[in-house]
């Protein structure tokens, strides 16, 4: 387990697993945020799991920590994907008119962590056909 949160922050290779089993306040919720960044940095982890499977309400507030903390993590170069979202989450997020902005998700942990193992694919491939452009861009620009 890494970090002092009541929340624990599992390492898996690449991936950090975050379940959340207990409701949140305000203030947890700020403190995991922290916490899950400061894991990503300290790891380098390329993608974070959060289970919110235990989670049977989500107010404005949750979720736009939620979105914030995957924008956050994008800037550090990790992807997160949120697991397990019960129907009423997603009712109620809808009905506060609340986006994910983009955010992942998945049924369960399973998929979860095959969608992080794909983008992360995904990832490679483009950064693969980008340095190849650049390096034929350097080719072509030194025959001139």
């Amino acid at each position: 387990m890494l970090g002092i949160s009541s929340i624990p922050i599992l390492k898996l290779r690449d991936f950090l697993i975050v379940s959340i089993q207990i409701d949140l306040h305000d203030r947890m919720a700020e403190q995991l945020q922290q916490d899950i960044l400061e894991q990503i940095s300290q790891t380098q982890a390329k993608g974070v799991l959060i289970d919110i499977s235990a989670l049977e309400m989500v107010d404005s507030f949750i979720g736009r920590i939620l979105a914030d903390t995957a924008r956050m993590a994008s800037t550090l170069d990790s992807e997160i994907v949120i697991v397990g979202m019960q129907p009423a989450v997603a009712i109620t997020l809808i009905e506060l008119g609340l986006s994910l902005g983009g955010v992942r998700t998945a049924l369960n942990l399973d998929e979860g962590y095959e969608l992080l193992q794909q983008t992360l694919e995904e990832k490679a491939s483009e950064g693969q056909t980008s340095e190849e452009a650049l390096a034929e861009e350097a080719d072509d620009g030194g025959s001139d």
